[in-house]
């Protein structure tokens, strides 16, 4: 008699079910216990996986989407390649508007799986004609048959994480969890586990990571948007220079903001201590914790689980490239890097 052959039937199954692991060296002096949620598991390396199969899927149960419609979406890189990846399984065009603040890494993942990149200035207000979200926008009403993502203000984006991420981090800690540690851009990710974890139980302590730079902490603490708390930052993937609708402000209880540099040394610690390759933005979740043991917020006894977003593969141009790093002023005389490479002639 044969037996099955133990095989997927595409890539797309493999989304979801990341694994949660626990980080030694790099907490061994905080109090309490600690554990990542390494989304860089999923197939596209990034927790967006989930957000794009969800909203494409629903699309499609809904009639807005049949066989090559075109899927149009405004990106930081990583919500792109997952949304690149569902549309080459499901026969979808795709095209993608991106910020010139992400790595060039990203930009070429994306060329390479077929989307077609507009790169947008980063710098520029939300409703500048240039933005990436008014390009989007816009092709969107040129192109028929096509639907735009709007991940910042799609209810589906939180939705995705309220029926995955969180029911597998309820699980995986056993409902032992007392923190979660996120960071919060479309918002998505970290109101959707919260919005999980809090029907579990509402004692659960859910603090965001914002960038200097974006609005989203003052806006939590006051609900007055203030464009004067915008300037230019490096970490991609968190913080916002709007209000997405898709965060609930209600479902976080604190925020906490990092800084570039210090994310970028953060993120590669990480790799060198714990073996995870990660990227920036994980870099900045864990420097959120960092900064957060330094306040006293963490006990004995305490299971705290970070969400690690993406996979360091797509900031080889950026925080792990040492002339990026010295090009923002990164390294001082406390901070040069080992030279680590060695050739033989």
């Amino acid at each position: 008699m044969k037996k099955d052959i133990q095989v997927f039937d595409n890539v797309l199954q493999l989304i979801g079910k990341t694994p949660l692991i626990r980080l030694n060296k790099m907490t061994q002096d905080f109090d309490g216990d600690f554990f990542a949620k390494v989304e860089a598991f999923n197939p596209g390396h990034s927790s967006k996986d989930r957000i794009a199969l969800h909203i494409i899927e629903e699309a499609e149960r809904q009639g807005i989407l049949t066989p090559g419609d075109t899927i149009i979406e405004t990106t930081s890189g990583n919500t792109g390649f997952s949304i690149a990846m569902v549309s080459i399984i499901k026969g979808y065009e795709c095209i993608l508007a991106v910020s010139s603040k992400s790595s060039a890494d990203k930009i070429d993942m994306l060329k390479s799986m077929g989307a077609q990149v507009y790169v947008c200035p980063a710098n520029v207000s939300a409703d500048d004609p240039r933005s990436y979200y008014q390009v989007a926008k816009r092709l969107h009403d040129e192109i028929k048959g096509s639907i735009y993502i709007n991940q910042y203000f799609n209810a589906l984006n939180l939705d995705a994480h309220y029926h995955s991420t969180g029911p597998e981090i309820w699980e995986q800690t056993e409902g032992q969890i007392t923190h979660l540690v996120a960071c919060s851009g479309t918002g998505g990710t970290i109101s959707g586990i919260s919005k999980y974890l809090k029907e579990q139980n509402s004692n659960i302590k859910v603090i965001g990571v914002d960038a200097f730079g974006s609005v989203l902490k003052k806006y939590h603490e006051t609900r007055e948007f203030d464009d004067k708390e915008i300037y230019p930052y490096r970490i991609e993937g968190l913080g916002k220079n709007l209000i997405p609708t898709a965060t609930d402000f209600d479902l976080i209880d604190k925020f906490v903001k990092v800084t570039d540099e210090e994310s970028a040394h953060t993120a590669r610690e990480i790799s060198k201590t714990e073996g995870l390759f990660v990227g920036y933005t994980s870099g900045a979740a864990m420097q959120a914790l960092k900064q957060l043991k330094d306040e006293g917020e963490f006990k004995t006894g305490d299971k705290v689980v970070v969400i690690f977003p993406d996979h360091g593969s797509r900031y080889m141009s950026k925080v792990y490239s040492d002339k990026w790093m010295g090009d923002q002023g990164f390294f001082d005389s406390q901070r040069e890097v080992a030279e680590k490479i060695q050739y033989i002639k």
